[in-house]
Formats: structure tokens, sequence, C-alpha cells
């Protein structure tokens, strides 16, 4: 297998990704929490309003992980940030160095567009943890992240 090459992803891969956000979900034991479909990646990703770029990491030709971004704001830096909402590099490919050209890639993309910051979230159980950490990235225990979604969230936009 050769190293792999990274490009942007374009509209005609939101399927791709779509399947590997599958995968994705399956290591992390949440499948069922799956309910994007490839129209919703269109037109999030490619429609009058992107809300989010991805870039395809490949090895001869086929399509081996991704990686899917989105910019935040730093009100203390004065500037944008770089959020990686996803990760992913199939298990054959693992160890190939396609998940460090991803990561890589991400990087020039944050420094180039002049971010604060580039940042994501691990699962704490996940393995890639070392990965992340040998390339210097540093977990934040100070900061606990908070979701609200689903009824909770409509219950709340509800209230007067």
């Amino acid at each position: 297998m050769t190293c792999a090459s990274v490009r942007p992803a374009v509209r005609a891969d939101a399927a791709t990704i779509l399947a590997m956000i599958r995968e994705l979900a399956r290591f992390e034991r949440a499948e069922e929490q799956v309910h994007a479909t490839a129209e919703d990646l269109e037109r999030d990703g490619w429609g009058d309003t992107p809300r989010f770029e991805a870039l395809i990491a490949e090895q001869d030709g086929t399509a081996v992980g991704f990686a899917l971004f989105f910019h935040n704001y730093s009100t203390w830096e004065g500037r944008a940030g770089l959020f990686l909402e996803d990760l992913y590099v199939s298990p054959a490919a693992r160890g190939s160095g396609a998940g460090r050209a991803l990561v890589v890639r991400l990087a020039r993309i944050a420094v180039e567009r002049r971010c604060a910051r580039f940042e994501f979230s691990v699962l704490d159980w996940n393995p890639a943890r070392r990965f992340y950490e040998a390339l210097g990235f540093e977990g934040l225990t100070e900061w606990i992240p908070y979701r609200l979604d689903g009824k909770a969230l409509r219950r709340l936009a509800e209230q007067g």
C-alpha cells in the first residue's frame, strides 16, 4: 500500500464519507446514533451555506480515511479556530500514515488560515489518544464538554 495522499472532499464524496461515519460510529459503539444521510452531507458541505469542510485520504486511488472540520471562534484570542469533528482511518490503513497525513494537512490549514487553535474531542477509552499525544496534542482535563440535544434542546427552546 502506498503512502496516503490527502485531497479536499467534493460533493461526490458524500456517500463515501457517510459510509466512513457509520464505520466510525460502529467503532465508538454508537452506530444507532447516526441519522445523517448523504443528502444532509451534500447540503451542509457543498450547499449554499457550507457548514463544514472535509478531507479524504486515499491510498492507491481508494478512500481510506476522512477528516471533517469547521471553524469555531476564540473570544480570548480574537481569532478563529479549527475544530475537527471526525477523523477516521479504515482498520486496514491504520499505521500506514493516512491518519498522520490528515492531521498534518489540518494543521497546515489552521496555520494558513491564522487559526489560534486546532481542537477536537476523543473518547476517553480510544487508543488513538496515544497517537494524538505523540503528535503534540494535549488532553484537556479542566474543560468538561456539555451537550444539549433532542427533546431537552427542544424543551429549552420552547421556554419563554
